[in-house]
């Protein structure tokens, strides 16, 4: 029953993002563009978005190559760009949410019967997205990336807490896109039926600035 708590879920993850696509390296453009590689430059204060990329789903897994834990159908990040210099270089945005549907997740761990909820704390975190692609999500200084799932179980309910330093992507300008794969969370507090550890993997995308999608250069 260890809650593998799709963490990162968290998020972030994330997040656990923000973060747009991979590099195309334009030389003169913004790190950050929209409509194209080497278009219109995102602008400071705008807010990108991200869902889950189609037909796929985030875990937590107890293992990095394991396939036990918690899966997640819906969940989304939101980000403000905070600075877009020109490329090549590296961006910033602040991470403001990162959330999880509790409704489309499940557990195929022994003794978990389904998922109360899922919620990223310590919110916002901080991004960088350099022109090769990768992606950096930071919490703020003192602080933790951090994420808080409740389990029903068959003893009752249960909270995991789990945590990570930070959580690094890669972005791709393909489909805009921004993946985490088998980022490690560590349990900081919870029921023995906690797992230990937590691996994060997820793909979001598209990343969108106003509904045009965002690409790295």
């Amino acid at each position: 029953m260890r809650t593998r708590s799709l963490l990162a879920l968290a998020g972030t993850a994330a997040a656990l993002a923000l973060a747009m696509a991979t590099p195309a390296s334009a030389d003169g453009s913004a790190v950050l563009t929209t409509g194209s590689a080497g278009g219109t430059a995102a602008a400071v204060g705008d807010t990108l978005t991200a869902p889950l990329a189609s037909g796929t789903s985030a875990t937590l897994y107890s293992s990095a190559t394991g396939t036990s834990g918690v899966t997640c159908k819906t969940s989304q990040f939101t980000a403000t760009v905070t600075g877009n210099p020109t490329a090549p270089g590296t961006a910033t945005e602040s991470v403001t949410g990162h959330t999880f549907d509790a409704g489309s997740c499940t557990s195929n761990v022994i003794g978990v019967t389904g998922v109360s909820s899922i919620t990223v704390d310590n919110l916002p975190y901080t991004a960088t997205v350099a022109s090769d692609g990768t992606l950096i999500v930071s919490p703020a200084s003192g602080s933790t990336i951090q994420t808080t799932v409740k389990l029903k179980t068959l003893l009752g309910s249960i909270t995991c807490v789990y945590q990570a330093p930070s959580l690094t992507g890669k972005a791709d300008n393909t489909d805009s896109s921004i993946t985490f794969t088998s980022q490690q969370f560590t349990k900081s507090s919870g029921s023995s039926l906690c797992f230990a550890n937590g691996y994060f993997t997820a793909k979001y995308a598209p990343a969108t600035d106003g509904g045009a999608r965002v690409y790295v250069n």
